[in-house]
């Protein structure tokens, strides 16, 4: 399962980005993930929680929060962005197939809070 070393990466991120007394403040990490990141938000909740009992007992009130975000694309041909049905990448506007993805593929983090 690869959310466990992703899970350690946002943890490391964390540490490289705030001051260890910020670090004990930390209430809520927000992402945000898009389904081209290959990342399942269930089984990533899962592997935080199981990161926090076992190794970063620090951040045993910090919550997990994960923005699911759309597949976006926009069409070479008439400009038009259009969201992605399942996984069809046709542009709503004109039907012709496009490639040119502008959101989706994101695995961010997208907001920290403090206490």
């Amino acid at each position: 399962m690869h959310e466990i070393s992703l899970v350690r990466t946002i943890f490391r991120t964390l540490e490289e980005q705030f001051q260890p007394e910020e670090l004990a403040r930390i209430e809520s990490i927000q992402l945000k993930v898009g389904p081209l990141a290959n990342v399942d938000a269930i089984l990533l909740k899962n592997a935080f929680d199981a990161v926090v009992e076992q190794e970063e007992t620090r951040f045993s009130a910090t919550q997990l929060m994960v923005n699911e975000i759309p597949i976006l694309i926009e069409c070479t041909a008439c400009g038009q962005t259009s969201t992605v049905e399942n996984y069809r990448f046709v542009c709503a506007q004109c039907g012709l197939p496009s490639a040119n993805v502008v959101q989706g593929n994101e695995l961010l983090i997208e907001r920290v809070s403090l206490r």
